[in-house]
């Protein structure tokens, strides 16, 4: 899906380590939410209430899961996050996500 239809979006922007990674809020009407933001190259750990689901839209990384190896990851390409968990990422390229939250 390459857009959004009848969304919320809030104005105010997520800034992470030093604005090298950014994101906006999009609410639905079904009381779900993702993010889409951008990376910089960089290493970022982050840490999940929800579980979620990455996808990479552009770029490439490599990103390191709980209980996992290093996994390249490139765009067009997802992986999930576990609730409660951290995970890093190295962004390779400048890096454009959506991340969905579930439930």
């Amino acid at each position: 899906m390459s857009e959004f239809e009848n969304v919320t979006i809030v104005k105010k922007a997520n800034v992470y380590f030093g604005g090298n990674v950014s994101s906006r809020t999009i609410k639905f009407a079904d009381g779900s939410s993702k993010t889409l933001g951008f990376m910089l190259p960089g290493e970022y750990t982050f840490n999940t209430a929800e579980a979620e689901v990455m996808e990479i839209i552009d770029g490439e990384l490599e990103v390191l899961l709980p209980g996992a190896e290093w996994k390249n990851i490139t765009g067009g390409e997802s992986f999930e996050v576990p609730a409660n968990a951290a995970f890093t990422m190295k962004v390779k390229t400048p890096s454009d996500y959506c991340c969905s939250f579930i439930k």
